[in-house]
């Protein structure tokens, strides 16, 4: 196979020998690449001299520079010095090597728990010997930089453990990786994704390896993705943007330097890259690039090599629009070097790069062998200063300033890593001989130099590590000095800022659907679903994916009008019972008991747009939108973010908490400032014991009346307290005292305002567990609330690392919720429908939780996506609009389930109707929703039902209520923090309400779909 014939030209002082091989690498030699390497008499020692060892114990004595208040302006790059890690016994020990890989993992559950694992740097390959040099004796040979090429190839793992301070190696379960070089890697959660690079058979296989870290014994996985990919590659890089999308770029096939970028969306099932073509200047085809995502999901990616063995030394960000497209800008500042084969990382918004070769033998030297691009400042910064013209010149003391630890980053094909404001770097090459130490330096100016939001996304990230338990033998006491001793300000940031949560949290599969656990608790399954084929995957889970996929894509969509309601018969324009013999004459419902009350209660808004509007009551008949709903569509992202707080509640304390800063029925207005105002502990502990209440409840819950029935809410926090404040609210101020109150599900996504309300109605349901009921509706799962706003919410509104943790857990949570309500044994209450397969209450009785989606089955499937057909006259099963694998069904279905279960009503949420409420099989099922103007564009009203104790339903409405002028929903702040829901919602908006043509190639059509 070819491997870089390009890169094999060798510079005009290398071998003639090796000059003329050109010649494809066999199958047992590894990598046979020409190395950019300078000359022996260039090469430093492996380890340092006892001078330089000397002056690096002089730099971690405290300076007065050191002491002084912070400087204004771009900080210098920092300057690195050695760890003297602990290797109890030699094969713990990486040893020399280079072209390997060395990522940053959180941490795993609570400090002080069992189970506990602290943040890890975990180096995975590499070449561990030379070709044309002395390997045995690490020295040079009089080949020297003539023709040097990789060897020993690895697929061994290594972690440094930095609480501890220590090397281990680990041997996973599962079957590794090929060994391999020039590989990539990134940490998504708690895993290792690894792909590429070359080995001594060739290029390694183009599959995606998962080194799962979760558990005490780590495990190795293979991802299966659909479709072409990037293919065979080396020398390219990988990364996580924006914690979702997975993005490769460049590299080598064996042929020639690439320019192609590609993104995998972990989001979405089953998995599969797509390759991108982003708008603006991007970078030449390139090889031997470095790239790393800033904490708000910037790709920067800089330096390589072109076609023609050229360093480069631009620098180009690349950034996903909300529009969905991407788009490559050129980064600002004067690069101090051109360079390949270096490392780079973020720290917050600075990017250290370190290392590189310059070709034909040489290195990048002097003080630009250390360089940080501040993305906040829009410069270039080396040891020295900030760079106003490259700096390319040889190494010398003088040109170092007289600073030889510049020494040690002048090497290539290393690896770096970072853990909060620490940057490490491990082993690679300098003068023909492999490296083996680690080395590592504070970035002290992370905090000065970034935007005040940037540093609070990096710092939610936060562990328990306090100052000064640090490994004491590379952090010094200037740098102790430097530590929060508390954590109000933030503790020491642990993670990437491109690496997902900590704090007890870890990922169990590479999409984000999958709840994450806390200290020792584990998921039973594992990453099984990370490694499944798609074609073993469920029909049930293969629907939803799909839907899903469709709706965020395209928007949802309707089908043709149709009649409203009790309109569709003559009949039903007099019904007051819900009760019709059936005239087939088989198995007839008893005609006594529940009964839809002849007059709706209806809250008007006043012009003005005050709360207190005028009551009255209308004639059921009088509502002529009733069967007009309203459909919707998706999704996209935009970061804010705030430092992880202290716990400072205990856990019985933070449910009234939340009722005494939420509960407000009368007076709540929607915050000026998006900060939430719960940490991610209290919501665990929220949570925590919500979830404990959630495992003693069945799967259907067994109610009496009276009850008030809620819809669909979806993080519309001010209607929740619109029909509180109108109809009563759960304290012991208003009715909980001799009224329950059930909830139907979709409590998050497309509002502004999801935290607030899934936190109220878990902390009265904490309060009130007896009286306060809630059941599951179909965004109530990850893979939904990821795409429709609840995820963007929490990160926007928490922090990334802080806001992702608290979607994880509360996602978990909802895999607890009951999944249907049966009232006085007539009444039975659901999200969705009975769809296809649900003929008997039992069905739904025998589904255990917790239970995810991808693990339910058609029953799960139908319960929280199926609707009621157009209207009376559509009988039997039809296709859903909603996507492939879901239904709608007919009267008749709903008739033989009543009959089959001795119901009377059915009662579910989940399509917008534009009267909030709607009849449908003569009567038999009532669609609820409870959210006002959905979407911001429906104009629909929003109701509840109240059902008394002699079984008596009266619908209670309010109308849409426009914002006052003067509020903080209208305020300029209030509109630049919220456009993200906006565009949201602009970008996903409802399919036009029933009875009004769909438009030509409109994307909401189920001809585009």
């Amino acid at each position: 196979m070819d491997v870089d014939s390009s890169s094999m030209v060798p510079e005009t002082d290398h071998d003639p020998a090796v000059q003329n091989n050109s010649t494809p690498s066999s199958p047992a030699a590894m990598e046979r690449e020409q190395l950019g390497e300078p000359s022996p008499a260039q090469a430093a020692p492996q380890q340092p001299p006892p001078q330089q060892q000397q002056q690096q114990q002089q730099q971690q004595q405290p300076s007065p520079q050191a002491q002084q208040s912070p400087v204004v302006g771009p900080r210098h790059a920092p300057t690195y010095s050695v760890v003297n890690a602990i290797i109890e016994k030699k094969e713990d020990g990486p040893g020399p090597r280079c072209g390997h890989t060395l990522t940053a993992v959180a941490a795993v559950g609570e400090e002080g728990t069992p189970g506990y694992i602290g943040p890890r740097l975990i180096l995975f390959g590499g070449a561990t010997a030379l070709e044309g040099n002395s390997a045995a004796s690490g020295t040079p040979t009089s080949a020297g930089s003539a023709g040097i090429r990789l060897a020993g190839a690895t697929a061994d793992v290594h972690c440094y453990d930095v609480l501890t301070n220590k090397w281990s190696r680990i041997t996973p379960f599962g079957e590794p990786p090929t060994p391999r070089a020039a590989h990539v890697a990134t940490a998504v959660g708690t895993m290792v994704v690894i792909q590429g690079g070359i080995g001594p058979a060739g290029l390694s296989a183009e599959d995606l390896h998962v080194l799962d870290l979760t558990q005490q014994r780590p495990r190795w996985h293979r991802v299966v993705v659909q479709g072409p990919g990037p293919g065979p590659r080396y020398g390219h890089v990988m990364a996580l943007v924006g914690q979702r999308y997975l993005m490769a770029i460049g590299g080598n096939d064996g042929k020639r330097p690439l320019a192609d970028v590609w993104a995998l969306d972990t989001a979405a099932k089953p998995y599969e890259w797509r390759k991108l073509e982003p708008e603006g200047e991007g970078p030449p085809p390139c090889m031997y690039a470095t790239a790393s995502a800033r904490s708000d999901g910037l790709l920067l990616l800089c330096g390589g090599r072109d076609a023609n063995s050229v360093p480069l030394a631009s620098a180009y960000g690349l950034a996903k629009h909300r529009d969905g497209r991407w788009e490559w800008a050129i980064a600002p500042g004067v690069s101090p070097s051109p360079r390949y084969q270096h490392a780079a990382v973020f720290v917050n918004a600075r990017l250290h790069v370190s290392g590189g070769a310059l070709g034909g033998g040489r290195m990048v030297e002097d003080s630009s062998s250390v360089a940080v691009l501040d993305t906040a400042a829009g410069v270039w910064c080396d040891t020295k200063s900030v760079v106003t013209s490259p700096r390319t010149g040889r190494y010398s003391a003088d040109a170092a300033g007289g600073d030889a630890a510049v020494e040690l980053t002048r090497r290539c094909r290393h690896a770096a890593a970072a853990v909060g404001d620490l940057i490490f770097i491990y082993g690679g090459l300098r003068g023909g001989v492999l490296l083996d130490d680690l080395l590592v330096a504070e970035d002290l100016a992370a905090a000065e130099t970034t935007s005040a939001a940037s540093h609070a996304a990096a710092a939610a990230a936060a562990s328990n590590l306090q100052a000064g338990r640090l490994p004491g033998r590379f952090i010094d006491e200037r740098t102790r000095q430097t530590m929060p001793e508390a954590a109000p300000d933030g503790a020491v940031v642990l993670g990437n800022p491109v690496a997902p949560p900590i704090n007890g949290d870890m990922y169990t599969d590479i999409s984000t659907e999958n709840a994450m656990l806390q200290g020792a608790r584990r998921i039973s399954k594992g990453v099984e679903y990370l490694v499944e084929a798609s074609a073993a995957e469920a029909e049930a889970i293969s629907a939803t994916l799909a839907a899903a996929k469709a709706r965020q894509v395209n928007g949802e969509v309707e089908l043709p009008d149709r009649d409203r309601g009790a309109e569709a018969t003559p009949s039903g324009k007099q019904i007051s019972t819900l009760i019709k013999p059936d005239s087939a004459g088989s198995n007839n419902i008893a005609p006594a008991g529940v009964r839809l009350h002849h007059r709706a209660v209806v809250v008007a808004a006043e012009t003005g747009g005050a709360l207190g509007g005028m009551v009255r009551q209308l004639s059921i008949d009088q509502f002529e939108n009733e069967g007009r709903r309203v459909s919707y569509g998706t999704q996209e992202s935009a970061t804010a973010a705030r430092k992880l707080l202290d716990r400072q509640m205990s856990i019985n304390s933070v449910p009234k908490k939340v009722i005494a800063h939420l509960l407000k029925p009368r007076g709540w207005k929607p915050p000026v400032r998006r900060q939430f105002f719960l940490d991610c502990n209290e919501i665990a502990d929220l949570c925590d014991s919500a979830e404990r209440i959630f495992s003693s409840e069945p799967s259907v819950l067994q109610l009496k009346a009276p009850i008030k029935i809620f819809g669909d809410l979806h993080g519309q926090f001010g209607d929740l307290m619109r029909l509180f404040d109108e109809y009563g609210s759960p304290s012991t101020a208003g009715d909980i005292a001799y009224i329950d109150y059930l909830f139907l599900g979709d409590y998050v996504d497309r509002g502004q305002h999801s935290l607030e309300t899934i936190t109220l109605l878990l902390a009265l349901k904490v309060e009130y567990p007896h009286n306060v009921h809630l059941i599951r509706g179909n965004h109530e799962a990850a893979d939904i609330n990821a795409l429709f706003g609840f995820r963007i919410e929490c990160i926007e509104r928490m922090g990334e690392r802080d806001g992702i943790w608290a979607w994880h857990r509360i996602n978990r949570l909802f895999n607890w919720l009951p999944l249907a309500a049966l009232i006085e044994k007539k009444i039975i209450c659901m999200h969705g429908g009975i769809g296809r397969s649900i003929n008997h209450v039992e069905q739904i009785e025998n589904l255990q939780r917790p239970i995810t989606m991808e693990a339910g089955s058609i029953v799960l499937m139908d319960l929280l996506w199926s609707d009621p057909t157009e209207n009376d006259s559509v009988e039997g099963l039809r296709p859903n609009a909603r996507g492939p694998g879901l239904v709608t069904f007919g009267p008749d279905r709903v008739m033989e389930f009543c009959n089959n279960n001795d119901l009377q009503l059915i009662v579910r949420a989940h399509e917008c109707v534009m009267d909030g409420f709607e009849r449908f099989a003569q009567g038999h099922l009532i669609t609820l929703f409870s959210a006002t103007n959905y979407c911001g564009t429906a104009n629909n009203a929003g109701a509840i039902l109240v059902l008394g104790r002699d079984l008596v339903v009266v619908p209670k409405l309010i109308h849409p209520l426009p914002p006052a002028v003067s509020s903080p929903e209208t305020s300029p702040e209030r509109h630049l923090e919220d456009t993200w829901m906006q565009e949201l919602n602009a970008n996903r908006p409802p399919t036009p309400t029933r009875g009004r043509p769909q438009v030509a190639n409109d994307r909401g059509s189920l001809a585009w779909i």
